[in-house]
Parts: structure tokens; sequence; C-alpha cells
């Protein structure tokens, strides 16, 4: 797989921390074969999901639609980047300029 997508939430809790478990199985769940959920993190105020894939477009529409039904969208932060480089490209919110993971 060429890219990384991460789907990332601010975190601080156990509850926090449930919650991912449970986006993660959903996505695990509902992605199509050609998306591999790569595992999660958590710490330093965020959580996030690691999702490989070659077409991360196409992948983040299909996990909003899956996070959407679940009440994950609202605080959802969505960036991929090319698995050779650094730099990731926000998805959502269109808004955001800058996104990282600590």
């Amino acid at each position: 797989m060429k890219y990384q997508l991460v789907l990332q939430w601010p975190a601080s809790s156990i509850d926090d921390y449930d919650a991912l478990i449970w986006f993660e199985d959903a996505l695990i769940e509902g992605l199509p074969d050609d998306a591999e959920v790569d595992g999660h993190d958590a710490g330093s105020g965020q959580a996030n999901i690691f999702i490989l894939t070659n077409n991360p477009h196409t992948i983040f529409h299909l996990a909003r639609a899956i996070l959407e039904a679940c009440d994950g969208w609202a605080d959802a932060r969505i960036a991929f980047r090319d698995l050779e480089r650094d730099e990731y490209t926000v998805l959502w919110p269109i808004d955001l300029k800058k996104f990282e993971v600590l």
C-alpha cells in the first residue's frame, strides 16, 4: 500500500480510548479489502487510527460514512501521507491548516 490515512480525535480519558477501539472495530468491519486498518495509538491528548491504502480519497469517504453512522464524526481530523514522506495532506476539516501525529 502506498498511503497512510490517519483518523484523529482529541482524547483525554478512558472513555475516549474505548470510543477509539469501537471506531477501529467498525472500520475493520466496514472498509473494503483494499484498506488495511493498521492499528491505533493514543496519547498527548489525541487518539489516532491508521489505515493503509492505495486510494486515500475513496477510503476517506467510506470511513466518513461509517463514522457518521456511529457518532464519531463530530471532532474527527483526517489526513493522509505517502508512506515515503512525512508531510500530511489534510482531508477534514477542510479549513485545518496543520495536521500532525504526536
